[in-house]
């Protein structure tokens, strides 16, 4: 844990030793840390202040998925932190196991105990289960530090000897992080999805935490998967049982916008019209370009192009909207001109299907002038093309 690597090290945090180290580290300089922990070992154990200055560390990360005032009195192991959900996304699923009726869950693989706190400020009591005893130790430690040790109790077990029967609902976060770094393959989380569909099967209602990237042939029919994106950028997938069998979910947060799939055919592709749409990222993950485009009354630039034309502009959560005003082929020298003649000086580079990186694009066009353009690189009907506008107004 940034040093806190046993039972003995983290409970001398919690002394009041370690929780005044903590208390004057809350707004510590992390380029002056080698000055902090001089000054400190001269009153206190260097073993202590270790401890204390890698939770400081962590806890500082912590912030951009927890907020300043939860991630400065939580406790945190490095992979706490890298595989914790973020509290939007822990939030909108624990209001979703509420609208179900929920108000008991067996929280399986909780880690530090993110998601645990996020059941229980919706009302529903938990059980947090890890099998790391510093990492269960800091679930127990968060629930105390949060007012929310009556809802959550914590247990340092192997969840697959835990008897789920007397709950209403199963959450299941299996790590999908090796020694090696990120897991692709399912049965090789741990524990494995499949073991993880059959404790969601015996229980009334269940959400599995899963990799974004899941093959859709790989989510049990009874399942229903949703994707969500928070800001704009996917943070993970969820298979939910007792919902709706087969249904395919893409939920945009904060606003939490959520479209769910009709099984629509791909739609057609035609020439690019006024009006360029990028679909959120969980739309294209939940596989539902299909329906934005229904509702932007618009069709594919290629078949194999997640962007969406049209030639008029039209409101959507799901999609950024953008006004085209030149197509030309791939041609550097031309943009370079077009962007010269136009005094562009703040360029954004977009790109989806172009294997052009776009800060190459950058270097060699040297934009300069007071205006702004946005470039999408991309393949028009199998062609490579640059599309120049901007943001749509409206």
């Amino acid at each position: 844990m940034g040093g806190v690597t046993d039972l003995t090290a983290f409970s001398a945090l919690l002394a009041p030793e370690g929780q005044a180290l903590l208390d004057a580290l809350r707004d510590y300089d992390p380029a002056q840390e080698l000055a902090v922990a001089s000054r400190l070992r001269r009153d206190h154990p260097a073993e202590l202040v270790s401890a204390a200055l890698g939770q400081a560390r962590l806890r500082q990360r912590a912030v951009a998925k927890f907020g300043a005032e939860d991630a400065h009195r939580m406790y945190f192991t490095p992979h706490g932190v890298e595989q914790s959900t973020r509290a939007s996304v822990g939030t909108h699923r624990a209001e979703r196991m509420r609208a179900l009726g929920v108000r008991a869950v067996a929280d399986l693989c909780s880690g530090i105990g993110g998601d645990a706190v996020a059941l229980a400020r919706a009302g529903i009591s938990v059980l947090a289960v890890d099998r790391d005893p510093v990492t269960a130790e800091a679930a127990r430690a968060n629930a105390a530090a949060l007012g929310l040790a009556d809802l959550i109790e914590v247990r340092c077990a192997d969840v697959t000897e835990i008897d789920t029967g007397s709950y209403d609902a199963v959450f299941v976060d299996p790590a999908r992080r090796g020694g090696r770094g990120r897991i692709f393959d399912p049965e090789a989380y741990s524990p494995p999805l499949s073991w993880a569909v059959e404790a969601a099967r015996k229980a009334p209602h269940a959400a599995l935490k899963i990799a974004p990237g899941v093959p859709h042939e790989a989510v049990p029919e009874e399942a229903e998967a949703e994707w969500i994106s928070d800001g704009g950028d996917v943070k993970e997938a969820v298979l939910w049982f007792g919902t709706e069998p087969g249904a395919r979910r893409a939920t945009l947060l904060p606003g939490g916008a959520s479209l769910t799939g009709r099984g629509l055919p791909d739609p057609a592709v035609r020439p690019v019209g006024r009006y360029l749409y990028e679909p959120d990222g969980a739309v294209i993950r939940a596989h539902l370009v299909a329906e934005v485009a229904e509702q932007l009354g618009g069709g594919l630039i290629d078949e194999t192009i997640a962007y969406v034309t049209a030639d008029e502009l039209r409101p959507t959560p799901y999609a950024s909207a953008y006004e085209i005003t030149d197509e030309l082929p791939f041609n550097l020298k031309k943009l370079k001109a077009l962007l010269r003649e136009r005094e562009v000086g703040t360029l954004t580079v977009k790109k989806r299907g172009s294997a052009v990186e776009p800060e190459e694009i950058r270097r060699r066009v040297k934009p300069k002038g007071p205006n702004s353009a946005t470039v999408l690189l991309t393949r028009v009907a199998g062609a490579p093309t640059m599309l120049i506008g901007g943001p749509a107004a409206g």
